[in-house]
């Protein structure tokens, strides 16, 4: 990229142009750090569309995560040969029971077996058989890391069974091997079958119901709702529980418990995590990922058209991170979630590469995938008239959804093929033909990859560009949009974050995170959308019965099944979005202190020495309407920092201010399920500001100052 010769606004800004003329000064020269905003200019717009949300299904992010359904491999498909997540219940040694996957794909089920499927979609039970019943037997769910229990809460369960009596000796097959008999046990099934919520030990019942099994062949669906005790103390050490005291095989499938969602949507989300994302006011939600759009191989690719409509016809498909998606949080979900965190849908569609190298040129063979993004974009704002749109109106959403940007594809970058440019430009043709209002994102930034770029056709309108980094490498290249081409494509920095901190991030990385923000703000007439990723993460470690539930470290929003919490990263985030107005302020620097950059194992092998990084950033914007002006100011040194403030173009302000800072002692502090609020922000009002004013950052600090000229 060029230096931009017409944005004299945003060279005044650049940290970038202050290196080269000589304003930036160690902390050994010891001048005091000067900002001039010029209000008597008006400044480029700043892009409604700034500060959106990027999510995937990654680290439970959903199964385990917002989606709020409790059950554990509801469908038990989670693991061909163990039902994961499910163990026997016997309350007596006398007992004689079992359990056992059932699965109507497997060649060792009997034959008169595969019957058992409920349809296409749910093709895998369990099997209860209970030989003798000396009390309780059954069959118990440890949920997501266990049940959250809350007082005076009513949880929906629902579950598909059937009870009959012995195994039917199996019909045989030419040339298949014999396969053994069952055991004959009498049907005594039907009856009064005990739902409970308890402890793991079985001892403390938190909540019960019952249903009446109906002596059937047939499955049936059973609901009952589950209600807690206004005394009982919350705890996630509690599991799921359908029991009886009667010999037979009973069959289960879609096992489901929901606690009280959002706003009681059906198959709705968690409240608090939620509430934590409309607190942050994002302004588009970027689904389904990520790599979860992808998949592994070309037939893992999100599928969304078996997303929809009931559960009972989901078959869920193979996640990208280790673990399977139940598709509970389909593409109906997703929109319905954007919907209720007042965010714009920004659509990623599959364009015809996964993750193991997988890929189809463009030309024929691609031709059907571009179709099925065609009838996802018609699902999402087509009429009522039109097939997809028809489809949305039955799924219980008439309107249709404002779309106004579609990224083609997720990191094509990893394709070495270079069959992009094809892919993109077949992909955009078709989109913008049908919907020529759309704003299509290519996946390949020029200044990321330029050898793989879009070269052919118009130049992409919107390029996507992806950062993870260190705090260093964070204020090393807060500055880099500053030089960015203005007459290029606008950039969408569609994932980003400062990977420091387990499982959520540390104050180290607030400090990184927010230094980049400053950048972008700075440029927000470039850098059109920001999210970051990874969103969400489930904090458990590994048990006996569960993996560790997540798959990548350092992420922004942190729970396990009964609580969640905000890292120091979530409340910049949070800060930086409330404090935004809609014109960046011209900004000048001068005396900006200097530190250096450790060297690292790559510096001491090629023999370089790093340049120093700044050790304070900022950004300015203004509220075109109500004429406040937002400050934004980063100290990522441990020492106090005074800075002198003057704003031109304005001889009067009010004379109080009100201040938010987050800050903390150690850069490794964090927020933890145990400590959830150790670093937040702080809001208060100062006094005796005027249009020349000194401010004096706290160490390790992010500071917004919201001022108001008369």
């Amino acid at each position: 990229m060029k230096n931009p010769t017409t944005q004299t606004t945003l060279v005044q800004a650049s940290f970038g142009a202050l290196l080269l003329t000589g304003l930036l000064f160690s902390p050994a020269q010891a001048q005091k750090p000067t900002l001039t905003l010029d209000l008597s200019k008006s400044g480029a717009a700043v892009s409604p569309m700034l500060y959106g949300l990027m999510t995937e299904e990654i680290n439970h992010s959903y199964d385990g995560g917002l989606y709020a359904e409790l059950i554990r491999n509801r469908t038990f498909k989670d693991d061909p040969t163990t039902p994961e997540g499910w163990s026997l219940v016997q309350d007596k040694a006398g007992s004689k029971a079992s359990i056992k996957l059932i699965a109507a794909t497997q060649d060792n089920v009997p034959y008169d077996e595969r019957r058992h499927a409920i349809n296409d979609a749910l093709t895998t039970c369990l099997r209860l058989t209970v030989e003798k019943a000396d009390g309780r037997v059954g069959v118990a769910n440890e949920g997501y890391w266990g049940i959250p229990v809350k007082p005076a809460t009513t949880y929906q369960a629902s579950f598909y069974l059937k009870g009959t009596g012995s195994i039917p000796p199996p019909r045989q097959r030419p040339g298949q091997p014999a396969l053994p008999a069952g055991p004959v046990i009498e049907d005594n099934t039907a009856g009064p079958m005990r739902v409970t919520i308890e402890s793991n030990d079985g001892k403390t019942v938190y909540a019960t119901g019952t249903v009446n099994l109906e002596k059937s062949i047939y499955w049936k669906k059973y609901n009952v709702a589950l209600t807690t005790g206004a005394n009982v103390k919350p705890t996630k050490d509690a599991r799921f529980v359908i029991s009886t005291d009667r010999p037979g095989l009973y069959y289960f499938n879609l096992v489901s418990l929901f606690p009280p969602t959002f706003n009681n949507r059906p198959n709705g989300n968690r409240p608090d995590l939620t509430q934590m994302m409309l607190d942050m006011k994002p302004a588009f939600l970027r689904f389904p990922g990520g790599n979860y759009l992808e998949g592994p191989l070309l037939t893992d690719a999100f599928p969304w058209k078996t997303t929809l409509g009931p559960l009972e016809s989901r078959p869920g498909h193979r996640g990208s991170w280790g673990y399977r998606a139940s598709d509970g949080m389909g593409l109906m979900e997703f929109l319905l979630w954007c919907e209720e965190i007042k965010a714009e849908p920004l659509l990623g569609v599959y364009a015809g590469y996964s993750l193991n190298g997988d890929h189809v040129d463009a030309g024929p063979l691609l031709k059907p995938y571009v179709e099925d993004a065609l009838d996802e974009i018609e699902y999402v704002m087509g009429d009522v008239t039109t097939y997809w749109g028809a489809k949305r109106a039955a799924d219980g959403h008439p309107a249709p959804f404002k779309l106004r940007y579609v990224e083609i594809g997720n990191e094509d970058w990893f394709d070495r093929s270079n069959s992009y440019d094809g892919r993109f430009n077949q992909f955009r043709t078709a989109i913008e033909q049908k919907y020529p209002q759309l704003h299509c994102i290519s996946t390949i930034a020029d200044a990321q990859f330029p050898s793989q770029k879009v070269t052919t056709g118009k130049a992409p309108e919107l390029l996507d560009e992806h950062y993870y980094r260190n705090a260093w490498d964070m204020w090393q290249n807060a500055a880099q949009y500053d030089a960015y081409d203005r007459n290029g494509p606008k950039i969408f920095v569609g994932e980003w974050a400062t990977r420091e901190g387990v499982p959520t991030t540390n104050l180290n990385a607030a400090l990184g995170d927010a230094a980049w923000m400053t950048g972008m703000e700075r440029n927000a007439d470039l850098v059109v959308m920001s999210c970051y990723a990874p969103l969400f993460v489930n904090v458990n470690t590994a048990t006996a019965t569960a993996k560790k539930a997540w798959q990548w470290d350092s992420d922004l929003i942190g729970y396990d099944a009964l609580n969640s919490y905000g890292s120091p990263s979530y409340y910049v985030q949070k800060m930086f979005s409330e404090y935004l107005g809609n014109q960046i302020v011209p900004t000048t620097a001068a005396n900006i202190p200097m530190r250096p950059r450790p060297m690292t194992r790559r510096d001491s092998t090629e023999g370089r020495t790093p340049k120093p990084v700044p050790s304070l950033f900022y950004a300015a914007t203004k509220d075109d309407k109500t004429g406040a002006v937002y400050l934004k100011l980063v100290n990522t040194l441990g020492t106090k920092q005074p800075i002198d403030i003057n704003l031109q173009g304005v001889t009067k302000l009010e004379p109080s201010a009100t201040m938010v800072v987050l800050k903390g002692n150690k850069l490794e502090d964090t927020n933890s399920i145990m400590e959830p609020k150790k670093i937040i922000p702080a809001t208060a009002k100062i006094k005796r500001v005027a249009p020349r004013f000194t401010r004096t950052l706290d160490p390790y600090s992010v500071t917004v100052l919201e001022l108001q000229p008369k």
